[in-house]
């Protein structure tokens, strides 16, 4: 599946930093603009396949799937 989420950046003194509109808690800083948006990028892909761990351990077995498009 391929999604797009947002990435709201800027400059803070020597650093930038960056958080994903989308997701509480993705947030990144990095001394180069470039490297923020890949930094985010794994940190994003991260955090979705631990949410998505965390839901299928909670639902334990006999559980439905479905894709909700918003």
């Amino acid at each position: 599946m391929n999604s797009n989420y947002t990435a709201v950046i800027k400059r803070d003194a020597n650093w930038w930093i960056g958080w994903i509109e989308e997701v509480p808690g993705v947030n990144c800083q990095e001394s180069r603009r470039e490297k923020l948006l890949p930094s985010l990028r794994e940190t994003l892909t991260e955090a979705l396949d631990l949410n998505r761990a965390d839901a299928l351990e909670a639902v334990g077995n006999e559980f439905e799937e479905l894709t909700i498009a918003v």
